[in-house]
């Protein structure tokens, strides 16, 4: 057998320990910025709080948008109609007269009209919201005597909806029962379609802030 080439042997041999060589130029490299580093991954997990904390927001308009476009329920008369029962949000129509005094009154941004806030004519737990057109407010306006649209508790408003409960109190100078509803009249879930795009961006980056947080303080091998 003719013997190996020397070349050959050497490269198939083991390194021995003395034979791996330290990089100068490496180890005098400055060690990584720890405190810019800290600083990146609690701004990110700020604002992946935010972020669930705006989704969680947009929850209750969300699940009322995939309710489709389907009928209203009809669900009789306000003087009568008692949601004991229900839970979230529903597209209802009901009829009835409401109460003329304890009304709020309101404007939208960009929105023409204003718009009312009133108890169903005898409850303190069951009220409307409507819009009246413009040009129309005024002593002499009579609202309509049916609604549809979406019936929420005011535990659980959507997010056009905040603020309405601590308002009426203001005016009225009584507190809202805890169990008490609120008509959104004219509000279809379709039209709430916004809100389902809007809570999938905002998890979407939640989702992101975190794993790029989990990143920057993953150990390197």
């Amino acid at each position: 057998m003719r013997d190996m080439p020397r070349s050959s042997a050497a490269t198939q041999a083991p390194l021995s320990g003395s034979a791996v060589e330290v990089d100068e130029e490496l180890l005098a490299l400055p060690a990584p910025p720890k405190r810019e580093r800290t600083l990146t991954v609690g701004v990110l997990g700020l604002v992946a709080a935010a972020s669930l904390a705006m989704a969680a927001a947009l929850a209750p308009d969300a699940l009322y948008a995939l309710e489709g476009t389907g009928p209203a329920v009809a669900a009789g008369e306000l003087a009568a109609f008692r949601p004991d029962a229900w839970t979230g949000s529903h597209y209802v129509c009901l009829r009835g007269t409401v109460g003329a005094a304890s009304a709020l009154r309101f404007e939208r941004p960009l929105v023409d009209g204003s718009y009312r806030v009133v108890p169903a004519l005898g409850r303190d737990d069951l009220w409307v919201e409507f819009r009246v057109p413009p040009g129309q407010e005024g002593a002499r306006y009579v609202p309509p005597s049916s609604f549809c649209g979406r019936l929420v508790p005011f535990a659980m408003p959507g997010l056009r909806q905040y603020g309405l409960r601590s308002g009426l109190e203001s005016v009225t100078g009584h507190a809202v029962p805890e169990q008490a509803w609120l008509l959104v009249d004219g509000e279809e879930p379709r039209r709430a379609a916004w809100a389902a795009t809007l809570l999938a961006l905002f998890l979407g980056f939640a989702v992101w802030n975190v794993v790029t947080a989990a990143r920057l303080v993953r150990r390197v091998r």
